[in-house]
Order: C-alpha cells, then structure tokens, then sequence
C-alpha cells in the first residue's frame, strides 16, 4: 500500500475547480486530495434496472434493456442465422437506443407461438401438449436431431456475441418453459442430464469472454462454477426459507460466493413493485445484500410509474446499492513535472455496491485539455473485476506532455463498445467527455 503519511507536510491550499470543502494538501511533490462524496448514478452502464423495451413507458434511468428472442426467428432455415435481423428489429427500439442488451433464447414460452423451427419439426422432433402456464407444446429436448440443432446454434451465438461488446450479459435459456430450465409440473417433459451437459459444455466453449446466466444453481449446475445465475421472483423468492428457494438451491450447489466472479441479478415479482418498495422494502434491501444482485429486470419499479413517483428514493437506494459503486476517498498526484518526466498517480477508493464490475473494461489516466479533450492516456495495470465490496487502490505513472503549461488529469473507465469512459464515480469531480477530473499539474521546462 501507498503511505501518505510518510510523505513530508508543506502547506494547505485549496483548489478551485474542486468543492471547497476538498481539502488538498502539497506533500512533497505530491497533491493529496480528499474528494467530496456524492450520490452514485442511476444508470451506470451493467448494473441497476434492466428494461423491457415493450412494456410500455419507462419512469426512471436505466443502464440495459432485455430482450427475448425464439430459436425460430434467429434460425429460420437451418444454417441460416438472423442475428442481424433480429437485432435491427429489437435493438433498434428507441428505449434500446444507448443501452447495453441482456437476452434469452427460447423454444418454448408458454402461451406465446412456438419457437421451434419448421425445419426441425420436419426432421422428426416431436412436441407434447400441456396445459400448464397458459399451455403450449415441449419439445422433445433429447431427440438426437435437437440436441445437435442446438449445439450448432449455439456455437453461431458464440461467433456472433461472444465478444460482441454491447452485449451485457447472456441467459442459457433454451431449455424449459421460458427457457428456464425447468416444465414444472411436468417434469417428465424437461432434457435429460445428459443433453443438458452438452448444451451447457457447448455455451462454455461458445463464450469464454462472456458471462453466462442460469436460473437454477443446483442440479447439473452444480457442477459447473463458471456461470451466473438469474431468480426470477425477486425478492420474494430469494431466500425465504424455502429448500427450492434462489439462495437455498445456490447453496446447495456450492455457489453462494460465486458473485465475486460472476454476475448475479433477474426479475422482481411482476407487477409487485409497490409491495417490494413500500411496505416490504426491509425485506427487498437484505436480499439485495444477500443474493449480492447487480440488476433488477425486466419487471422492475421503473416500468411502474406510480411506484417511480413515491418510492422514487427506495427505487434510487435499491440502484445504488445493486452491483458496484465506485468512490475514490483520496486522490495523490504529483503537483508538478518536467517536460517529458513521469507524473505520479496514486487512487485509493471503496466499492460501496454488493458486487464487483465483471469484465475487464480499461482503467484509463488522461492528460487533458482545458476543453477535456485527452491528448494522450496509458491504461493502469488493475483489473476493476478485482475490486470487490470494500477497499481498493490503484497506482500509476504516466509520461508528462513535452509542452510546457497546465494539464488536466482525468481517471475514466472505458466501455469497449461506446469506446470511452462511461462508468462514472460517487464523488463531486468535475467530468469532461467521461473523464473525472482528478486534479490539475504544471508540467514545467527543465
């Protein structure tokens, strides 16, 4: 760790483009800035509510929009893949407009038309009736011209989203009603462990770069400690009591601490908002720390807008607390340089969210402009998936511009698909363009 205390005490001055309750003091050649905290923002990108784009107006910020699509639509000749169509349809929307995209693939969704293609239909797999969940047609999951089907498919989601970097995150979907891996009560309907290995090993293989998400942690899951998970009654079924309730099975297959590599989030009871945000709020924030929940969707309090008018301070407090928090608690840097010299940067912050940040997006030092245009950056040497609930801190040294005068120091993290600095901090900093502005340096002549 980086001790500032060691350093020598000179001065105390303040720094106009910080609050003034910022103190800084020169120690050394170092500035030592203690900035202000603030509120964290609503919509900071992967975390926070995640929307239906079709249900109807949305009352709060949001980060991610959810999106369902059938196997039907992606391939509706075999071999013949629709991701571009689907994606111009879907994607397109304008709530989509800016936002990073959760999806889930099904066959079969009850009450809706079936998902299965013509083509395989036509290759001998069969389907059952039920009438369970407003009735549809299951498939049959384990007929060996389906579970190759799907292999392929999924293999051509891997090629086209794997590193795809709009793409938040990825539900296994496909098997079960909804693709949630289950036909309760018809249990004799659901794919063997056989066929479920196989489609899971086949999505692992599919997306090394991506986090995947599965609705149940127990079973054949159990075996697999690389895969997110998603529960679809939030909180209502989150932990309450229950041996089948999310937590319990998470438990049960030795997943609980899992969070701190991969995500965790899924749907609050729909159309329950009022209840979870009002009088049973309590409840709603001890899952939210239990369950470490990055994103709530796609039924969430800001599709109800009577909710998002009265609760609108629950709504706020449960975004904030979901997922990660970035705030730094003390910015040192050095206060002034050489021409062409290396300045010093030394961040130490907390992760005041339940969980980390889950991919390795870019930790940026800018030299600026007045404008906030960055004249050059360096990436830090940090992995922000490391920064769990808690502490964190970072150092780094960056070349000094070779032009004399006053710079601009910014600290962005980089979101791969906008290609700059999106995830914004819980502190009163000035920010241009995406960039925290940390402080400022004279970079001098020698």
């Amino acid at each position: 760790m980086f001790r500032f205390a060691k350093l020598p005490f000179i001065a105390l001055v303040l720094v106009p483009f910080l609050d003034a309750a910022d103190l800084i003091r020169p120690a050394g050649e170092l500035l030592i800035i203690k900035p202000t905290p603030s509120p964290g923002p609503l919509d900071n990108p992967l975390k926070g509510y995640c929307l239906y784009t079709t249900a109807g107006k949305i009352h709060r910020p949001y980060s991610m929009v959810f999106q369902y699509a059938s196997w039907k639509e992606l391939e509706p000749l075999e071999g013949r893949y629709a991701f571009e169509d689907w994606e111009k349809r879907k994607w397109s929307h304008p709530r989509a407009s800016g936002k990073h995209v959760v999806f889930r693939v099904y066959v079969d969704y009850p009450g809706k038309p079936l998902g299965l293609p013509d083509w395989l239909r036509a290759k001998g797999v069969t389907e059952k009736n039920y009438r369970a969940h407003g009735g549809g047609k299951s498939p049959d999951y384990n007929h060996p011209q389906m579970v190759q089907a799907l292999e392929r498919l999924i293999t051509a989601m891997g090629k086209r989203y794997n590193t795809h970097p709009r793409v938040a995150f990825i539900q296994l979907g496909l098997l079960g009603f909804w693709g949630e891996w289950h036909t309760y009560p018809r249990g004799e309907l659901f794919a063997s462990e056989p066929t479920q290995h196989r489609i899971i090993r086949a999505y692992l293989k599919a997306f090394p770069n991506k986090q995947l998400m599965a609705r149940y942690a127990d079973g054949v899951l159990s075996q697999y400690h690389t895969i997110g998970f998603h529960d679809d009654m939030f909180p209502e079924d989150t932990d309450n009591g229950k041996d089948w309730s999310f937590l319990a099975r998470m438990r049960r297959g030795g997943h609980i601490d899992n969070w701190k590599k991969n995500v965790v989030g899924g749907e609050m009871v729909p159309n329950a908002a009022a209840k979870w945000m009002g009088n049973q709020w309590a409840i709603t924030k001890e899952m939210v720390k239990r369950s470490h929940f990055s994103w709530v969707g796609p039924y969430s309090p800001a599709l109800d807008a009577k909710v998002s008018v009265d609760l609108v301070a629950n709504s706020n407090q449960l975004v904030r607390e979901m997922g990660y928090q970035f705030r730094l608690t003390e910015i040192g840097h050095s206060k002034n340089v050489f021409a062409g010299d290396e300045c010093l940067v030394v961040l130490q912050g907390v992760n005041e969210g339940v969980a980390p940040f889950y991919y390795p997006w870019p930790v940026k030092i800018a030299w600026l402009d007045k404008n906030g245009f960055a004249l050059s950056t360096i990436k830090v040497k940090d992995d922000i998936r490391k920064w769990l609930p808690g502490k964190f801190e970072l150092k780094a040294t960056l070349p000094a511009p070779t032009t004399t005068g006053t710079y601009q120091l910014g600290f962005g993290i980089e979101d791969p698909w906008k290609k700059k600095p999106t995830i914004r901090l819980a502190n009163a900093l000035p920010v241009k363009e995406g960039w925290a502005i940390l402080g400022e340096v004279e970079v001098k002549s020698k």
